[in-house]
């Protein structure tokens, strides 16, 4: 069973100003056209960079693409790399962006 997080506890935690390391392992063009921060791994490219990740292998690292399908891919490449608490957004940044369009 694999963690999600949901767009408005994401977006509670981060209004309150809590430190989260965000992960998203989206293209690096839609990375620069929108983002919510955090490094950009496209997942593609993630099994190569696993080791320039800026976070301890015991962090939680919250994974975030689009629509919530590449994060999950990421998030079981991270797993099966020794990384313990990988939390995937639910519905990606899509999810975000509906919650804050209300």
């Amino acid at each position: 069973m694999s963690l999600q997080i949901d767009a408005a506890t994401l977006q509670q935690r981060l209004q309150s100003g809590e430190s989260l390391n965000l992960l998203d392992v989206r293209e690096v063009i839609e990375y620069h056209t929108f983002n919510i921060g955090g490094q950009n791994i496209p997942v593609g490219k993630l099994k190569q960079h696993i080791n320039s990740i800026n976070c301890n292998k015991t962090d939680e690292i919250i994974v975030i693409c689009s629509a919530g399908i590449r994060s999950e891919t990421a998030q079981a490449i991270l797993t099966e790399n020794g990384f313990a608490h990988i939390v995937n957004l639910k519905g990606g940044l899509k999810s975000l962006q509906k919650l804050n369009n209300k």
